[in-house]
C-alpha cells in the first residue's frame, strides 16, 4: 500500500484535487472529517471541548464549528487545548483506517494541518497542493467567508514555505480546473501508482 498526505493552505484546493485522485481509484479520507467524527455528541472528545469551551459553541446540542472556530482562531492557547483534545484521537482514528486497507491500495489523506501538526502519521509521500494567497482569498470570498476570517485562517496556517519544504510533490493550483486535473492524473499515474507497485 502507499499511504500519501495531501495537504495545502485553505481555498488552495486541495479538496477538489482528492476528488480526482478518487476518481483514478485511490481511497480518499479527510482529517475534518475524521475531526468531526471524533467529537461528535456522546463521544469524550464532545464531552471535553464542551467542558473546556462551555455551551456557547453548542448549536441545537451540536458543536458548532463556526462558533469554536471564531474562539480559537482568535486565541492560541484555545487552539493548543483544543488540539490537545482532538489530535490524540484523529490519530487513534487515523492508524485504525490505514490497518484496514488492501495491500494494493493508495490511500490519500487530505490533511491541511499537516506542516504544523506535531504527529507522527508515518506518511509515505506528501503533495502539497499551493496557490497564492491573492487566488486563495478570491476563492474563499466567493465561498462566502468574510475578509478578516479569511485573514484569521491564514494567519492560524502555517505558510506556504512550511508546506512546500515537506512536500515530495507540489501541485500548483492557479489555473482551471482542467490544468489541476492534469497535474493530478500525471502524478498519480507517472509517480504514485508506480511508487505503489515498487517500480
Amino acid at each position: 500500500m502507499l499511504v500519501v498526505a495531501l495537504t495545502g493552505g485553505i481555498g488552495s484546493g486541495k479538496s477538489l484535487a482528492g476528488d480526482y485522485f478518487a476518481d483514478l481509484g485511490a481511497r480518499v479520507i479527510d482529517f475534518d472529517q475524521i475531526a468531526r467524527d471524533v467529537v461528535e455528541r456522546g463521544s469524550e472528545g464532545f464531552d471535553e471541548i464542551v467542558q473546556r469551551f462551555g455551551d456557547d459553541i453548542l448549536s441545537n446540542g451540536e458543536i458548532d464549528r463556526g462558533k469554536l472556530a471564531s474562539v480559537v482562531f482568535k486565541d492560541a492557547s484555545a487552539r493548543a487545548d483544543l488540539e490537545a483534545i482532538t489530535h490524540p484521537r484523529i490519530q487513534e482514528a487515523f492508524h485504525m483506517l490505514v490497518a484496514e486497507l488492501e495491500h494494493d491500495q493508495i490511500l490519500i489523506a487530505q490533511i491541511p494541518l499537516l506542516a504544523q501538526s506535531k504527529h507522527d502519521y508515518h506518511f509515505d509521500l506528501v503533495v502539497t497542493v499551493n496557490a497564492c494567497e491573492e487566488i486563495r482569498r478570491s476563492r474563499l470570498l466567493d465561498r462566502g467567508m468574510k475578509e478578516y476570517q479569511i485573514t484569521e485562517r491564514f494567519a492560524a496556517q502555517s505558510t506556504d514555505a512550511d508546506r512546500m519544504a515537506i512536500a515530495d510533490f507540489v501541485i500548483t493550483n492557479e489555473g482551471s480546473t482542467d490544468q489541476l486535473l492534469r497535474q493530478v492524473e500525471n502524478l498519480y499515474e507517472e509517480r504514485l501508482y508506480p511508487a505503489r507497485m515498487g517500480i
